[in-house]
C-alpha cells in the first residue's frame, strides 16, 4: 500500500513537473517581445532563488554556507547561469518548440555522465540510443545547413544542454553534502544574480516594457518555472536513478512543440518530426530496463 502511494505520488510530481516546463517554453517566448533576454533569465532566477530562500528561512541552518559554498557556486553556474544564460539568448533564434527539443537531448547526456561519474551501468542498448539520439539531432538541426534554421540557435540550445545534464550530476554527486532545498534555491540567487549584473552591463533596464504579458512570464518563470519545478526535480533525482527519472522529461518537448504550433503558429516540418521520433527512441534506450539480465558493456 504505501509502495502504491509512493509510486503515485512520483508519477502525479512528474506530471506536474513536465506540464509547467512544457508550458514555459512558450510562455517566456513570448514574454521575450518585452523583455531583452539575459536581464529575462536573471530576474527570474534571482527572484525565484529569492522567493525560496525566504521559504527556507525557518530552517537557515541546514544551509552551511562555509562548508558548502562552493558546491552553490558550481550548482549556480551550471543551473542557472549557463544554462538560463544560454537557453535565454537561443530562444531568440529558434522557435520555442524546436529549440525545446534540442535542450530536451538533456536526458541522454545525463545516462552518459551517469555511467561516467555516478557509476551508474551502460548496456548495448544504452549505447544504441546515443548513436540515435545523435541522428535525431542531425535531423532535428537539418534546417540550419540550409539557412532556414539558425546555427547559432542550435548551438545555444545544445550547450544548454550540456550545461544542464552537467549540472543536474553535480548536484546529484553531491546531495550527500549538501540539503537539497537550499542548493536549489542558491544556485538561483547565485546564478540569477550574475546573470542580472551580465544583462545590466550588456542591456538596457529601459528596454523592458512592463504590461501584463511581461509580468505574467516574470511571475511564472520566479514561482511555477525555477523554484517549484526545480525542487521536484531535484526531489525525484536523489531518490531515483538519474538516467531512468531524466528519462521521463522526453514529454517536455512534445508539449512544447504542440503548444508552440498550437498558439504561436510555429512551423512543424518533417524533419523536425523525425528528429523528435529519434530523440525519443533514443531516450528510452538510454533508460531501457529489461527484466532479463542485462549484458553491461562497460561496468
Amino acid at each position: 500500500m504505501a509502495h502504491t502511494k509512493a509510486s503515485t505520488k512520483t508519477i502525479l510530481s512528474i506530471a506536474f513537473l513536465v506540464l509547467i516546463w512544457g508550458l514555459s517554453w512558450s510562455i517566456y517566448k513570448v514574454t521575450l517581445h518585452y523583455t531583452p533576454p539575459i536581464l529575462f533569465a536573471g530576474m527570474r532566477s534571482f527572484l525565484g532563488g529569492l522567493l525560496l530562500t525566504l521559504f527556507l528561512l525557518p530552517t537557515w541552518k541546514k544551509l552551511k554556507w562555509r562548508e558548502n559554498w562552493f558546491r552553490y557556486v558550481i550548482s549556480g553556474l551550471l543551473n542557472a547561469a549557463f544554462f538560463y544564460g544560454l537557453q535565454t539568448v537561443g530562444l531568440i533564434y529558434l522557435p520555442g518548440g524546436l529549440f525545446s527539443v534540442l535542450v530536451y537531448f538533456q536526458p541522454v547526456l545525463i545516462g552518459l555522465f551517469a555511467w561516467m561519474w555516478l557509476g551508474e551501468r551502460m548496456t548495448f542498448v544504452k549505447v544504441a540510443g546515443l548513436l540515435i539520439g545523435f541522428i535525431g539531432i542531425l535531423a532535428v538541426s537539418s534546417g540550419s545547413f540550409t539557412g532556414q534554421v539558425s546555427f547559432v540557435g542550435v548551438a545555444l540550445a545544445l550547450l544548454a544542454a550540456i550545461s544542464w545534464a552537467l549540472g543536474v550530476i553535480y548536484v546529484k554527486k553531491e546531495s550527500g553534502k549538501v540539503d537539497s532545498m537550499w542548493m536549489v534555491a542558491f544556485q538561483f540567487m547565485i546564478g540569477g544574480g550574475l546573470l542580472t549584473a551580465l544583462g545590466t552591463g550588456v542591456e538596457s533596464w529601459t528596454s523592458i516594457t512592463w504590461n501584463g504579458t511581461y509580468l505574467i512570464g516574470l511571475g511564472f518563470g520566479a514561482t511555477l518555472g525555477i523554484p517549484i519545478a526545480f525542487v521536484i526535480y531535484f526531489h525525484l533525482m536523489n531518490t531515483g536513478e538519474a538516467s531512468k527519472v531524466a528519462s521521463f522529461t522526453f514529454l517536455v518537448p512534445l508539449i512544447a512543440v504542440l503548444t508552440g504550433t498550437v498558439f504561436l503558429h510555429e512551423p512543424f516540418t518533417y524533419s523536425l518530426l523525425l528528429g523528435l521520433v529519434l530523440i525519443v527512441i533514443s531516450i528510452y534506450c538510454v533508460n531501457y530496463s529489461s527484466k532479463k539480465k542485462e549484458i553491461a558493456l562497460l561496468e
